[in-house]
């Protein structure tokens, strides 16, 4: 029972204002029984509240609800069920013990239960690193009625959470399988430049179908508009190729380049199977780490899943030379090959360029990386001194830089993309939608 007990401050200072009666009770008396009656009535209503606590064993229950595994870079949600047992108003405050991988110290929330009711707490948490996350205990102090002490209950809710790439971004876009083009507001809409000339069905126009595809005679026959309806073609293979070197370690707001990555190339491969394409994986740096054939079964997503999420960074220089062997010997079909990798400058990029030219050679290469926004702020920003128009001459010198290489690349009929990493699975995912609608794969 001590180690569940605990007054509040308002005991101590009630307790506070007694000493000081009594001090002052060597200067006025009639303060010393003041004082004394003071402690008399704080004791008496400290015993009550503590009764009211006590008086149940089991006056609080609370237990964690959540889900099995986390979204990587997504605010996965946690509830906290509290149940009150006590016929009186609880004032409480909830102490849930996070993962340490959160560094947060100072979690607690407080809020008001009436009797013998339920409330249900939620919160979100957003992680921003791969792995297995352990929550701990349900530390719940309770007030009494009267505001004096605190009840402390410790539920044993140990739980282990393993965060994986984020597959809530996959099914947020998992409406591309039925549409060419993202729609959500605010997002790049792809102008479909043509189409698949596999016949699947006539159905009647609706608004935005193409006029070119009007069946004349269908039309006739029927009185009303009708069109030819398309479909992709299928079974193309897509490989997502993830570079792991040290370049991909760069943060941008809590994830690393490779953790933007791993998501994009998830949520690209989710709609290459649902578009009926053959979706594979390649991880590399200095070797090769993992090679996932290029699939369409149903199991094939959960297959990605697994091996993006064990996927760390190294350290090492990166090897393109060797993955253009691996990809040479391995992949013996025409694929897309979408490889997301960063150049930090030229030089870099012409180390790479040869190997890069060899790929495009025997597939449609799409080389992704990344715009460094902090140097976009800076150049951005007015410069008011001498160190500010240098800093800010810098930063222009490195955005042109970028823009060189994707000229470059276009240069030796590579494709790329050259995006800020927040928007990376948007740009990647319209690409290959507009790849697909030019039958360029």
């Amino acid at each position: 029972m001590l180690r569940s007990f605990f007054l509040n401050k308002i005991v101590y200072y009630i307790g506070v204002a007694g000493v000081i009666g009594f001090v002052l009770s060597y200067f006025f008396p009639v303060l010393f029984q003041l004082g004394t009656l003071v402690f008399l009535l704080l004791g008496i209503a400290v015993f009550l509240d503590s009764l009211l606590c006590y008086g149940k064993r089991s006056g609080l229950e609370a237990e964690r609800i959540t889900s099995e595994r986390f979204s990587l870079g997504d605010n996965n949600k946690v509830s906290v069920l509290l149940k009150n047992n006590y016929v009186f108003p609880a004032r409480i405050s909830v102490i849930d013990e996070l993962p340490f991988q959160f560094q947060d110290r100072t979690w607690i929330r407080k809020l008001k239960i009436h009797g013998n009711s339920k409330e249900n707490l939620q919160y979100t948490l957003r992680p921003t690193s791969r792995g297995e996350y352990i929550f701990g205990n349900i530390n719940v102090f309770v007030s009494g009625p009267l505001q004096l002490i605190k009840r402390r209950y410790s539920f044993t809710a140990a739980q282990t959470i393993r965060v994986y790439p984020s597959y809530i971004q996959m099914r947020r876009y998992q409406l591309i399988a039925v549409a060419n083009s993202i729609r959500e507001t605010g997002v790049k809409k792809v102008r479909k430049l043509g189409h698949s000339m596999e016949f699947e069905q006539i159905k009647e126009y609706v608004r935005g179908d193409d006029f070119r595809t009007i069946n004349w005679k269908a039309t006739a026959r029927r009185g009303d508009l009708m069109v030819n309806n398309y479909t992709d073609e299928r079974s193309q293979q897509i490989y997502c190729i993830i570079n792991k070197g040290r370049i991909m370690k760069m943060p941008f707001e809590g994830l690393t380049l490779l953790d933007y990555a791993i998501n994009a190339s998830l949520v690209l491969s989710s709609v290459a199977l649902a578009k009926q394409d053959k979706a594979g994986l390649i991880t590399f740096a200095e070797n090769l780490d993992a090679f996932v054939q290029a699939d369409k079964k149903p199991t094939q997503i959960n297959k990605i899943l697994e091996t993006l999420y064990n996927q760390k960074t190294q350290y090492l220089e990166q090897d393109f030379e060797k993955l253009y062997a691996v990809i040479r010997n391995r992949i013996t079909n025409r694929s897309l090959i979408v490889l997301f990798t960063n150049f930090e400058s030229p030089e870099g990029l012409q180390r790479s360029l040869p190997a890069l030219k060899k790929i495009a050679e025997h597939h449609l290469l799409l080389v992704v990386f990344f715009e460094n926004t902090e140097l976009k702020r800076v150049d951005e920003k007015k410069a008011a001194t001498i160190e500010d128009i240098y800093i800010k001459t810098i930063a222009g010198k490195f955005a042109y830089e970028k823009r060189l290489m994707v000229k470059e690349l276009h240069k030796h009929g590579i494709l790329s993309i050259l995006t800020p990493p927040q928007n990376l699975t948007v740009n990647t995912v319209n690409k290959y939608l507009e790849l697909k609608t030019r039958m360029s794969i």
